[in-house]
């Protein structure tokens, strides 16, 4: 085990209770920099629970997460953003009667203030950033789309992974991004995830299998809120504990 300073994220002995139901149950995880991991199990095994005591929507009742060394059990949702967590939920929070452009643009770490809003100027910065981040998630001929409500259900996802690169996280969690999409669109999705992997640490939940084969460094199988274990994809599927309670079914 290198010194834990190394990690990106450095989650130990996590624990949260709901009513005497421990959800997450002792849980250690270390995520390196620049990693894309991917958290698989069954349905209640404690994966969406993880990722919302990551981001602050839910708190621990013990244990610490620490992101580049910071603990963040203790800090309110808003500051583990603006530390550098960004997280996707599993149905698209996008504004579906504004423009792709200015879905991406009120993304901007600037636009995020009432008082920002306000005072909000196109700047060239805030332009290029938009053109950079479109171009990355598949969307620079969407950008001057009026309502981002007609684009398709994989754009969608991709539009909302987008707003949440304008804000250059150093983590960005995903929760089953690839679910209800085409073919074709998750291929494409794998290809993105792959690329922005390259200078980020991401975290994604995911129940189908193809994809966290085209896209884990490495998974995390959970089971009723313990590691039941982690390495390679074809270590794991191949492990007779994660064929029994998962693959099996």
């Amino acid at each position: 085990m290198s010194n834990n300073t190394d990690f990106i994220l450095s989650i130990e002995d996590l624990t949260v209770s709901f009513d005497g139901f421990k959800a997450v149950d002792m849980v250690n995880l270390y995520v390196d920099k620049n990693e894309l991991r991917v958290i698989i199990g069954p349905n209640g095994a404690g994966k969406t629970t993880l990722l919302d005591l990551i981001c602050g929507k839910t708190k621990a009742t013990s244990g610490s997460i620490k992101f580049k060394g910071k603990e963040l059990t203790k800090l309110a949702e808003h500051s583990i953003v603006r530390s550098g967590v960004g997280r996707k939920f599993q149905t698209p929070s996008i504004y579906e009667n504004l423009s792709v452009f200015q879905n991406l643009e009120m993304s901007f770490p600037r636009g995020r203030s009432v008082f920002g809003c306000l005072t909000f100027r196109r700047t060239t910065d805030v332009i290029d950033r938009v053109h950079e981040v479109a171009e990355q998630v598949m969307l620079k001929d969407s950008l001057y789309l009026e309502e981002a409500g007609l684009l398709s259900h994989g754009q969608k996802q991709w539009l909302e992974i987008g707003m949440l690169l304008m804000q250059d996280p150093e983590l960005l969690m995903l929760d089953e991004p690839v679910a209800g999409m085409s073919v074709k669109e998750r291929e494409q999705t794998a290809v993105l995830l792959n690329k922005i992997s390259q200078n980020r640490s991401v975290v994604v939940i995911e129940h189908d299998m193809e994809f966290v084969k085209r896209i884990a460094h490495k998974v995390t199988v959970l089971h009723q809120g313990k590691v039941l274990m982690e390495g390679k994809m074809d270590k794991v599927q191949s492990d007779p504990r994660v064929v029994e309670v998962y693959l099996g079914h």
